[in-house]
């Protein structure tokens, strides 16, 4: 989240700079409705957030009576900033860890870039819903994770920080399921069983694989 606010902040201080009626007629907070209301409109983008945010800053400089937009230039702002990343503490020595037995596998709906983000290394394959076409919870892409991996949903364990998105869909789609749970919340129940595991952090996740490997 962070990051996504940094971006937001980023890209409106150049159209302060630059495009300063752009900037005014549509602040952040404007920014993210018009956006929204892009994705009701486009239900047929929902995997594909790059696009979403292109048609938002058309109609917003169109709005404008501006016409040539340069969405290149705003993109690589936005883009850049995204992907601008603060990790955990625990990611990295953890994702070493884990990376030393087992292979792992990336899914994002957003348009995450893991060279950007300098994560790369860690992952066997990544999966984005935009090149997919398909995005979390629908099973599909927990399946294209398992087609690259080249193992059986059944032997895979799934892990996120949404409940919906990651366990229930992980759930649905044949993988187990862990999720990472930071903050102490309480396991929504309208969501059904609680995930296989709960976990803290990644040094929790990194311990429970090491003891249930060795065991």
């Amino acid at each position: 989240m962070p990051a996504l606010e940094r971006a937001d902040s980023e890209l409106d201080a150049y159209l302060r700079a630059h495009y300063p009626t752009v900037a005014a007629a549509w602040p952040i907070p404007a920014m993210r409705e018009l956006r929204a209301k892009v994705a009701l409109e486009r239900p047929d983008l929902a995997h594909d957030f790059t696009t979403q945010r292109h048609i938002t800053l058309q109609q917003a400089f169109a709005a404008c009576g501006i016409h040539e937009v340069p969405l290149d230039t705003l993109w690589n702002i936005y883009f850049n900033a995204r992907n601008s990343v603060d990790l955990y503490p625990d990611s990295l020595p953890a994702l070493a860890r884990i990376t030393a037995r087992w292979p792992i596998a990336s899914l994002t709906n957003g348009n995450a870039d893991l060279d950007r983000i300098g994560i790369r290394e860690h992952f066997a394959h990544h999966v984005c819903a935009r090149d997919s076409g398909t995005l979390k919870p629908d099973r599909r892409i927990f399946h294209l994770a398992a087609e690259q991996l080249g193992i059986a949903p059944r032997h895979i364990l799934h892990v996120g920080d949404d409940p919906e998105l990651d366990v229930v869909g992980a759930r649905d789609a044949g993988l187990h399921a862990a999720w990472i749970n930071r903050t102490g919340e309480r396991w929504p129940n309208a969501l059904g069983a609680a995930p296989d595991l709960e976990l803290h952090d990644m040094t929790a996740l990194a311990d429970w694989l090491e003891a249930h490997h060795a065991s």
